[in-house]
């Protein structure tokens, strides 16, 4: 596949990883970034791309986005996802290991990259499962997982019950130097609840899920984390508390990180109030304290990412008694628009918005994407900040449309994206 030499001129570049903030052209050549604003000794561009008055940063890596293949193609492929996250300048995103079958071995993590490459919107970076099959009692082959191309290792939703396996696989993980991602809910606490325990359930007469099954489950990880000296991703993490203990254990000098979905900065468990199932998450809608200690985690640093947590649906999977169906919702198309309502309502500066959705992720899965440094990958977004746009079935590109923010204004869309300097979106093309 031939590169072509791509100028783009007239934009604001924002790349938080080198500090860049301002007016100016960047200059790309063989998949790479090759200079910023002063074009290199006989550069003639093949293509030129017009900015102006457009945000020109690096190609967004979500951490977490389930893209249905292998195993249930009837909700999502990794064709049609990946070409959904590059319509919505994400070029790096990351899978996790609850495929099927599981990413247990080279084999299945080859096969997603595979498909990935193949496909040509986007990469997929597998997370490799912790424990053979996530069965919880017996250790992957981690070293072969690393080998493969994961960037890490993790049990998904899929609770370890015993606290000396979890032990043993982060002392393994440690060894290979892999991070592990953290999924922290203790499955007794949870039970049966489909929706946060408070006011809201209690009206509802649906099961809750209390703020103590994400505590204490971030605790016994904590604690783990401190004995083993691996490091470790919290997931999703959803309450205030959960937040404040993170916070703590980075002070204290433990090498945790920790990301938050973007649904969880807007929707509370208010939502769920008309029984809408597309507001069935896990973990779940909190309360409003919660959403707004989120958002100061951000604004301080203890969390570092903003992720889609992608999950398809088929209309199927969402339509049944709420406690009945099946959590999660399709948010590659939202990520951004979501993420700049924050810059949007001055909880953050717009730098800092794409820094959680660039450097910062590409730090924690140890990558060297999510930066416009020359000599780096040439993955590129280009969005209008000030776009107005409906998210609606007919113009969205993900498989599912099992979304909260159905037909709803969104501010902010991508125009361009580009991977390893391949033009693989534009917007109207």
């Amino acid at each position: 596949m031939t590169h072509e030499r791509i100028h783009i001129h007239h934009g604001h570049i924002i790349d938080p990883a080198s500090g860049v903030d301002a007016p100016g052209d960047l200059y790309i050549a063989d998949g790479k970034i090759v200079s910023l604003n002063t074009a290199p000794d006989g550069f003639s561009a093949d293509t030129e791309i017009d900015a102006s008055n457009k945000i020109v940063c690096p190609g967004f890596i979500d951490l977490s986005a389930r893209l249905r293949e292998p195993g249930q193609e009837h909700k999502g492929t990794i064709a049609s996802e990946t070409r959904a996250a590059a319509r919505s300048g994400i070029t790096t995103l990351c899978c996790p290991p609850d495929t099927l079958p599981v990413i247990d071995t080279p084999a299945v993590a080859d096969l997603i990259q595979n498909q990935a490459r193949k496909a040509g919107y986007a990469r997929v970076l597998p997370i490799g499962a912790l424990t053979y099959r996530l069965q919880g009692d017996q250790l992957s082959e981690m070293a072969a997982l690393k080998d493969a191309g994961c960037v890490g290792v993790g049990n998904a939703l899929q609770p370890l019950l015993n606290t000396l396996v979890q032990r043993r696989s982060m002392e393994y993980a440690a060894t290979h130097d892999l991070t592990v991602f953290l999924h922290s809910e203790d499955p007794s606490l949870r039970d049966a609840g489909t929706v946060h325990e408070g006011p809201v359930s209690a009206r509802l007469g649906i099961p809750g899920i209390p703020e103590a099954a994400e505590t204490v489950a971030v605790a016994r990880d904590l604690a783990l984390v401190a004995c083993t000296g691996v490091r470790a991703h919290f997931c999703r993490l959803s309450t205030a508390h959960a937040i404040k203990m993170v916070a703590r254990a980075q002070f204290d000098g433990l090498p945790v990180s920790a990301d938050v979905s973007a649904h969880q900065l807007f929707l509370t468990d208010e939502d769920v109030a008309t029984f809408d199932s597309n507001c069935h998450f896990r973990p779940p809608l909190r309360s409003s304290e919660d959403r707004d200690a989120l958002r100061q985690g951000l604004c301080n640093g203890s969390i570092a990412a903003i992720c889609s947590d992608h999950q398809p649906h088929e209309n199927d999977a969402k339509e049944a008694p709420f406690p009945a169906t099946e959590p999660g919702a399709s948010t590659l198309e939202t990520l951004l628009p979501l993420a700049l309502r924050l810059q949007q309502s001055n909880t953050l500066g717009l730098s800092d918005v794409i820094a959680l959705l660039t450097s910062g992720p590409g730090r924690i899965i140890g990558s060297s994407f999510g930066t416009l440094t020359p000599g780096s990958s040439a993955d590129v977004c280009i969005f209008d900040p000030d776009y107005r746009w409906q998210l609606n079935e007919d113009t969205m590109l993900s498989r599912g449309h099992n979304t909260p923010f159905l037909n709803q204004e969104m501010i902010g869309l991508v125009t361009h994206t580009l991977l390893s300097g391949h033009l693989v979106y534009t917007h109207g093309g």
